[in-house]
């Protein structure tokens, strides 16, 4: 969820032939996936391994709410830091009401990080009393702690901690994950005084950066944002391209289509660490463009070695399935 490992990675311009293209959420390639993509999010909560646990939760909040909220409930009890804040964040984002008691129970868990999470749950539920708890952490020494305070400040929309977050963002005492997290922040919270910093990170010589700013310039959507995104898609580096086609698609800009085509077609061809990075970006990019042409490769995705580029698999087709 954040930079420093807890975030996951975890939208309407320019008309061209790929707009010809039906989005596929009725399809009954989607619909025949749907069971595969469950079991595989199951597997994934059960996993050994805390980060695919951690990953599994995030994509277990696109899916049917009924059929993996009793496992995010138990997680909340999990040994893992990471774990716990991703199923307390998952609820919140599920807005389920019905785990109050155990979110109030996590305001007593020994790791800070944690409690904001579950603070932010309770907000997302309608007790907003607890947002003074999220400001007030982005003053801890704790980078984790900051860079995930200004995250959750972002995802709350929460205007009233603008002031914060800017000052966060220009902080000598804030390292590069809570600088960044504070930029996306304002930019989720529709500040257009962000645009030239994140302007500065899209022009970046590092790709990390370049794929931070068209996260960033998502965030902060609009048609400047999707102008400005599009530049991107003819980036020199795959994962930035593929970063670029995904946030154009979750703003309802299907331009990125032939990117992620053009990747897929030619999948292969890199060294394995290499392309699991690159099959969860374009798996990612499916769901939110939307396509016939691009959901057909989902079946091969998820059937993937990298448990990662499964669930990045299944979280697409939830989110497809969910568009009928």
């Amino acid at each position: 969820m954040t930079k420093e490992k807890l975030k996951i990675f975890t939208f309407i311009s320019v008309l061209t032939f790929l707009f010809a293209n039906s989005y596929c959420s009725g399809s009954e390639t989607v619909k025949g996936l749907v069971a595969d993509a469950e079991k595989a999010v199951s597997a994934c909560l059960k996993s050994p391994d805390g980060r695919i646990r951690v990953n599994a939760v995030e994509v277990a909040a696109a899916g049917e709410k009924s059929v993996f909220i009793p496992k995010i409930i138990e997680l909340l009890k999990d040994d893992i830091v990471p774990v716990r804040f991703a199923a307390a964040v998952a609820l919140g984002d599920l807005q389920y009401e019905k785990a109050g008691n155990q979110l109030r129970q996590l305001l007593n868990d020994p790791d800070l990080n944690v409690k904001i999470a579950a603070t932010y749950a309770l907000c997302k539920i309608g007790e907003k009393q607890h947002l003074a708890f999220i400001q007030k952490a982005v003053d801890v020494d704790d980078q984790t702690v900051k860079a995930n305070a200004a995250w959750l400040l972002g995802k709350l929309k929460s205007t009233e901690s603008l002031a914060i977050l800017h000052r966060l963002k220009d902080s000598e005492n804030s390292n590069d994950a809570v600088a960044f997290n504070a930029t996306e922040a304002i930019a989720r919270i529709g500040d257009e005084k962000i645009y030239q910093k994140i302007w500065t990170m899209l022009i970046s010589v590092y790709a990390d950066d370049r794929c931070m700013g068209i996260y960033a310039m998502g965030a902060l959507g609009g048609s400047k944002g999707i102008d400005t995104i599009l530049t991107m898609l003819d980036d020199d580096v795959p994962q930035v391209r593929l970063v670029a086609a995904e946030q154009l698609g979750a703003l309802g800009d299907k331009s990125g289509q032939f990117v992620v085509l053009e990747y897929l077609a030619g999948s292969g061809k890199q060294e394995k660490i290499e392309a699991d990075r690159c099959n969860i970006l374009a798996a990612l990019a499916i769901g939110q463009i939307g396509t016939e042409k691009l959901a057909e490769y989902l079946p091969k995705l998820l059937k993937s070695d990298s448990p990662a580029v499964r669930l990045a698999a299944a979280k697409s087709i939830f989110i497809l399935a969910g568009r009928n």
